[in-house]
């Protein structure tokens, strides 16, 4: 479990059980402790508890009280009542009320260990259940989403069973974002997680809670965010306009984009004609490859600023890259079926990331043709740049300062450093600091938020997030995991 509260006036009472709680065997994250029913509804209201132990006589608000205000809360916690043998009648009165379980003072240690046991079994078994029902639901919701054909039979079938479901009688939004298997999602969260529909993940957020989600799950994501919306007939265009916006978000370079307040369903300033695009690539060939270098530049420039449709981009990528293959197919080190990865314009974060893998690619491939290509000489840049990057992980490090420091064009540094790493620089960057923050926890008693900045993240929680992703468990699970092999070596 992971949160325990025990409400106790006497202090030795508290602390005598929240030791025997710790000697049970059961494992707890958290014991908080409240002196009395004011404080510890207090804490009630603020904190998910998954079980207290609370005394009947307690001074400001007794027991009884507290059982019946947290019969009132969102987060009912198990409840068991501690009691004198004189209070047997206020006991079954806290019985009636909610409460599951009642100990006898003086409280005896194996009681408090079989009371444990079986509510943690409880536990989990609702989680189970819990996540069971959310899988279920997430599923359904897919296919809401992605199924355009319903009947109308499953339409008023599926209006009829979700009529009552609390989360889509209320306003909500759906969040649409690149696909990132590499983030763990906690079952236990107010929001639904939905993984690879049509290459984006999607969040079903409650319209309130929206800020807290972008914050802590997406704080250096490009989110789309659909209007709000209610009920499971609107879900599939409030998917439509998150993935409007998502596009919105990708080639303006926004954090956030909200679909009611996107700029680009404006009529666009400029025409993006596929002749052209055929004439760049034709250009690609000869002495002026510099020249149609820079009018392809100029394309994403003028996506950035929202000058074209997204259509018109769409399809003006797919005509240069159609165009390369059929013009240059004898000459082009990698092959359509390689470079697929490119035809999938918004499976990269942003506009930014996309160009510096196309112009990468296309730079290399006319250095290629022209023979200006020293691949000795980018070798020993990306050398410099490993040293470079190895020596400065801890400070606010992306790749157009590591790019500008062996002075190398940074859509050129992209596509290199991938070639001869194996990863982009984002994940090397990453792999490092983990490495680093591995080590820290082994060898120091360092607190982790010293850790997070030492190894150069300035948000302990997106640190936190990033360590888990990578290993599995928290920096404290890391720790912990550590110091108990080290005790069992010894």
């Amino acid at each position: 479990m992971r949160t325990l509260l025990i409400v106790e006036d006497e202090k030795l009472i508290r602390q005598g059980i929240k030791v025997m709680v710790q000697r049970s065997g059961v494992p707890v994250e958290r014991i908080l402790e409240c002196s009395n029913g004011e404080q510890a509804l207090e804490v009630l209201k603020n904190e998910e508890v998954d079980v207290m132990f609370t005394d009947i006589r307690m001074p400001k608000m007794d027991g009884i009280a507290l059982v019946k205000e947290a019969q009132l809360l969102p987060n009912v916690p198990l409840t068991v009542a501690v009691s004198g043998y004189d209070e047997f009648s206020y006991a079954v009165e806290m019985l009636r009320s909610g409460v599951r379980e009642y100990l006898l003072k003086p409280v005896d240690r194996d009681k408090v260990k079989e009371i444990l046991f079986k509510l943690n079994e409880e536990l989990e078994a609702k989680l189970e259940t819990a996540k069971q029902d959310r899988g279920t639901l997430c599923r359904q919701f897919k296919y809401v989403i992605l199924n355009e054909k319903l009947t109308e039979e499953e339409k008023t079938q599926l209006q009829k069973q979700y009529e009552d479901f609390a989360f889509l009688k209320n306003y909500y939004m759906v969040c649409s974002n690149l696909c990132d298997e590499a983030v763990v999602h906690q079952d236990e969260k107010d929001y639904y997680y939905l993984s690879d529909v049509e290459g984006q993940e999607l969040y079903l957020v409650q319209e309130g809670q929206l800020q807290e989600l972008l914050e802590e799950e997406l704080p250096e994501k490009y989110v789309g965010i659909s209007g709000p919306h209610r009920g499971i007939h609107s879900l599939r265009q409030a998917y439509y306009e998150a993935f409007f916006a998502r596009k919105e978000a990708f080639y303006l370079g926004k954090r956030a984009a909200l679909f009611d307040k996107c700029v680009m369903r404006k009529e666009p300033s400029l025409h993006l004609e596929e002749a052209s695009v055929s004439q760049m690539v034709q250009l690609l060939g000869t002495d002026k490859w510099g020249d149609a270098l820079k009018q392809i530049a100029r394309v994403f420039k003028n996506a950035s600023l929202g000058g074209y449709s997204f259509a018109e981009i769409e399809a003006g990528m797919r005509v240069l890259l159609d165009d390369m293959f059929a013009t240059y197919a004898g000459v082009l080190s990698v092959t359509k079926e390689q470079w697929k990865d490119a035809y999938g314009i918004y499976d990269y974060n942003n506009l930014e990331e996309y160009q510096a893998e196309i112009m990468g690619w296309l730079q290399e491939f006319c250095e290629t043709l022209k023979s200006r290509y020293d691949d000795y000489r980018n070798k020993q840049k990306i050398h410099q740049a490993i040293a470079f990057i190895k020596e400065n992980y801890n400070k606010d490090l992306n790749m157009a300062v590591v790019s500008n420091h062996i002075s190398m064009n940074y859509s050129l540094f992209s596509y290199v450093f991938k070639q001869y790493t194996g990863t982009n620089f984002v994940n090397y960057l990453k792999e490092i600091r983990i490495t680093e923050a591995k080590r820290l926890l082994e060898e120091t008693d360092m607190k982790i938020i010293d850790i997070s900045e030492q190894v150069g993240y300035d948000n302990e929680k997106h640190f936190m997030k990033i360590f888990k992703s990578a290993c599995g468990v928290s920096p404290t699970e890391y720790r912990k995991n550590v110091q108990f092999r080290s005790k069992s070596e010894e």
